[in-house]
């Protein structure tokens, strides 16, 4: 008997812990209570933020720039280097017009080892300044795919990561139907939230048909429709200290 409660003890004794000692798991939780990574704020005023991915675009930036014009609307721009080189002047109309730009890496480069996401940061930061005369805050990843890696070189350089509310990703890129954006958007939104648009299409786009119901709807219920930075102002949680 007493061999055999040693033997039950040495078993338990080889368990890994799971004491409060133990490495946190680091999922969308983790980052976003630490405020490392935003996917929405929680808030009770209705404000909302439309970002705009993969652009500037030298038709379609310009025909969303007079809707949000037309309804009054602010957003915010993940920009691409290599589509600032092409159009620049239309990323100086974009932050003319009171919205805001945000770094969405040089080759729209997707997480990897192989990707030097620091020169891409770099590189478009350049182009920005350059075209702009002002620095962007702020940063998204392409296809929204992170690590411990990428969160720790976007701290790094000054910039916070700015994902999506997951329930308003229209998939406006894979061109899904102009209802199914609208419903997309005009079902799911709420305070706090962040959209997803993207005013870079490669072929026909559906977001601005989309736009011309979802702005003047969302301005009808209420929603003030503002900046990523601005919207962060609103945010009533308190991010954990980063040790």
């Amino acid at each position: 008997m007493k061999i055999f409660a040693a033997l039950c003890l040495s078993l338990l004794l080889m368990q890994p812990s799971t004491s409060v000692s133990a490495a946190p798991k680091k999922d969308r939780a983790y980052y976003e209570a630490r405020g490392e990574i935003v996917w929405e704020i929680r808030t009770d005023e209705k404000v909302l933020a439309l970002t705009f991915d993969d652009g500037p675009h030298p038709a379609y930036t310009d025909q969303i720039l007079e809707l949000l014009k037309q309804y009054e609307a602010k957003a915010t721009f993940f920009v691409v280097g290599n589509k600032i080189k092409l159009y620049p002047d239309v990323l100086s109309r974009t932050l003319s017009e009171g919205h805001e730009i945000a770094n969405h890496t040089y080759s729209h480069a997707y997480l990897s080892q192989r990707n030097d996401i620091k020169k891409e940061l770099k590189d478009t930061e350049a182009l920005i300044y350059a075209t702009t005369g002002q620095r962007s805050q702020l940063f998204r990843p392409p296809g929204g795919f992170y690590n411990e890696r990428l969160v720790h070189i976007v701290r790094n350089e000054g910039y916070k990561m700015i994902m999506w509310s997951w329930q308003l990703d229209t998939k406006d890129w894979d061109t899904p139907g102009v209802n199914k954006i609208v419903n997309r958007v005009l079902k799911n939104a709420k305070n706090g939230n962040i959209v997803l648009f993207h005013d870079y299409i490669e072929g026909p786009t559906q977001t601005i048909a989309a736009l011309k119901i979802i702005l003047p709807e969302l301005k009808n219920r209420g929603y003030r429709l503002v900046t990523v930075s601005e919207l962060l102002n609103y945010n009533t949680a308190i991010p954990a200290k980063i040790n």
